[in-house]
């Protein structure tokens, strides 16, 4: 009977611990942004997200979130289908590799962008020379972008290959069907929740990424300036209704993302 008590008390306690590490690092936080862009009423709130830069940032943050989530779901599709389907010398290192931006530092990734491809640089330097500019203009914005969000296409595409029955493809081969008729009627269909879901987690991620792009940006207002930047410039120009209110406009953005989703993934495992 004591054991069950302190198993039951256990259990209690653990339970409790979990909702109050959620609660002080997750809720409160998120709390805390929407209560300090409100806090000065609602004209204020909308002064501050409808100021022209506030919007121009928001806005290419969107735009060129959009183009690095497209070149991820390409690449990144291509990639996992390469990593799951063929065997090749160096294919684990390669496997290994997808993850390194999750565990550098983003504003190493974004120092190695510079180094590769600033003015200085041999990659630069050939760019520009046929007047192509990388470094402090939108491409190395994308770049930075891409190269933070680059595994997480790859990771969720992966378990879909994996558990694919391989008979569903015989069977098709075996009634006539080409390779592409077969990828694009058997094999994408499985692929497709796991394509969905990784661009909408990357294009959530690039949304908020501020160590690579800052590097890189140029942070030039209604060029190059993004809306971490914005919010980093707000916060330094002791403007924090400014800066919390943009913050409610992508974070309120990343919430509907996070939720299509989790509803993406509830409707593949209900099937």
């Amino acid at each position: 009977m004591n054991a069950l008590f302190r198993g039951r008390w256990w259990s209690f306690g653990f339970r409790t611990t979990i909702m109050l590490y959620f609660i002080i690092l997750i809720v409160l936080p998120i709390i805390g942004i929407y209560a300090q862009s409100f806090e000065l009423g609602w004209q204020p709130f909308w002064n501050s997200v409808s100021d022209p830069l506030a919007w121009k940032a928001v806005l290419l943050t969107i735009r060129l979130s959009v183009i690095a989530t497209l070149i991820n779901v390409l690449l990144g599709t291509m990639i996992g289908w390469v990593l799951i389907r063929y065997r090749f010398p160096g294919r684990r290192l390669l496997n290994s590799l997808v993850d390194l931006p999750f565990a550098l530092p983003t504003a190493v990734g974004g120092l190695m962008i510079l180094l590769l491809l600033g003015p200085n640089s041999f990659a630069g330097g050939i760019a520009g020379k046929f007047g192509i500019e990388i470094v402090f203009h939108e491409p190395a914005i994308v770049i930075a972008m891409v190269f933070v969000t680059f595994p997480f296409v790859i990771r969720a595409v992966q378990p879909l290959l994996e558990e694919l029955d391989k008979s569903e493809e015989e069977a098709s081969y075996t009634l006539g069907a080409s390779k592409s008729h077969t990828f694009f009627k058997v094999i994408f269909p499985s692929m497709l929740p796991g394509i969905l879901s990784g661009a909408m987690l990357a294009f959530s991620r690039a949304l908020a990424e501020f160590g690579a792009v800052v590097l890189v940006a140029g942070n030039i207002p209604g060029k190059t300036l993004i809306a971490s930047v914005y919010i980093f410039g707000e916060i330094e120009s002791d403007n924090p209704q400014g800066a919390a209110a943009v913050s409610v406009m992508l974070l309120t953005l990343s919430f509907i993302i996070l939720w299509a989703v989790n509803l993406i993934q509830t409707r593949r495992l209900g099937k």
